[in-house]
C-alpha cells in the first residue's frame, strides 16, 4: 500500500505583545490626583509615595522583560492644567534581535499637559541587542504656559558583555507642540538594510557618533527655558569629563544632547543633566525619582 503524502501542518504565527497604559492626572483643592488609568498587559503602572514637595509619581513597568519584531507599547500621559506628576520607568527597556523581515517593534508615548501644568517624562534607556528593530516616537502637545521635562536615551549594545550593535533597524522621532504648533521635531534614523548592513560603521563615522556606544536627549519646554541655557552649560562642563554633552535653545525650548562611549558615563552624564534642568527650573531636590538609583 502506497504511503500518502503527510498533512501540511499550519504554522502559527509568532506570538506579539500589544501593551497600553494611560494615565491621567488632575488637579483639585491644591493637590494633584490620579484621574484615569487604563492598563493592558504587558504594560502595568506603579504609584510610589514621594517625598514632600515632589510631584506625584507614576512607575511604568513591562512584564514581558523585553520586546523584539512585532511587538508594541503605547504609553498615554496626561496631565491637567495646573497639577504636577512625573511618569518614569522602573528599568531600562530591552530591544531583542528580530527577524530580517519582521515589523520593526514600537514604542509610543503621547504627551499632554494643560494651561499651567507641569509633566515630568523620564524614560531609562532602551538598550538595542544586536539585530534588534525598534521604532520609537515621543508626542507631546502643550497647553499654553505648560512645562515639560523629557528625557529618551538609547544604548547600542552592551558593551560591558562584549556586545555591539551592527545590524538591525533604528527610527526614533520626536513631535512636540505647543498651542497646537508644531515647535520640535527630530529623528535619527539608522537602517542596516541600506547601509551595507552594518550599521556601527556608520556610528562609527565622523558624521555619526564616532567612538560613543550611547546617546540620549534632554528637553524641556516653557517660557524659561532659554534662561536656564547659561546654568545648564556651566554644570555640564564642571562636571562631566566621560561624557560629551551640550545645550542649546530655540523659542521656548532648551535642548540638551548627550553622547558616551560607555553606558554607564551616559547614564551618570543623563542623571546629573536632568537633575540641574528639573532643580533650575522647578526647585526641586537635584534628584530624580528613586528607581533611578536602584
Amino acid at each position: 500500500m502506497p504511503l500518502s503524502e503527510p498533512a501540511l501542518v499550519p504554522v502559527a504565527a509568532h506570538q506579539r505583545v500589544d501593551g497600553r497604559a494611560r494615565i491621567e492626572f488632575s488637579a483639585g483643592g491644591g493637590r494633584t490626583r490620579l484621574a484615569d488609568l487604563y492598563q493592558r498587559a504587558p504594560c502595568r503602572a506603579l504609584f510610589p509615595d514621594v517625598d514632600a514637595g515632589e510631584p506625584v509619581q507614576a512607575v511604568l513597568l513591562t512584564t514581558s522583560g523585553g520586546l523584539t519584531g512585532g511587538d508594541r507599547l503605547q504609553a498615554e500621559f496626561a496631565v491637567g492644567a495646573q497639577a504636577r506628576a512625573t511618569l518614569t520607568t522602573q528599568a531600562a527597556e530591552k530591544i531583542y534581535r528580530a527577524l530580517v523581515d519582521a515589523e520593526p517593534a514600537r514604542i509610543d508615548a503621547q504627551v499632554a499637559v494643560g494651561a499651567g501644568g507641569y509633566a515630568e517624562y523620564l524614560a531609562q534607556e532602551t538598550i538595542l541587542f544586536d539585530g534588534a528593530r525598534l521604532r520609537r516616537r515621543f508626542d507631546a502637545d502643550l497647553a499654553p504656559g505648560a512645562r515639560l521635562l523629557a528625557l529618551e536615551s538609547l544604548v547600542f549594545g552592551r558593551a560591558a558583555m562584549g556586545e555591539r550593535y551592527a545590524h538591525g533597524f533604528v527610527h526614533d522621532a520626536w513631535r512636540i507642540r505647543r498651542g497646537g504648533r508644531l515647535i520640535f521635531a527630530d529623528a535619527l534614523h539608522l537602517d542596516g538594510l541600506h547601509l551595507d548592513g552594518d550599521i556601527a560603521a556608520v556610528r562609527a563615522a565622523p558624521f555619526g557618533f564616532g567612538d560613543a556606544t550611547a546617546c540620549a536627549t534632554l528637553i524641556y519646554a516653557a517660557d524659561d527655558a532659554p534662561a536656564l541655557l547659561e546654568p545648564v552649560r556651566a554644570r555640564l562642563t564642571a562636571n562631566e569629563a566621560d561624557a560629551i554633552a551640550h545645550a542649546t535653545t530655540r523659542e521656548c525650548l532648551l535642548i540638551v544632547r548627550l553622547l558616551a562611549a560607555d553606558a554607564a558615563h551616559l547614564r551618570r552624564t543623563v542623571i546629573h543633566a536632568a537633575e540641574t534642568v528639573r532643580s533650575l527650573a522647578m526647585g526641586f531636590p537635584p534628584r530624580l525619582p528613586q528607581v533611578w538609583y536602584c
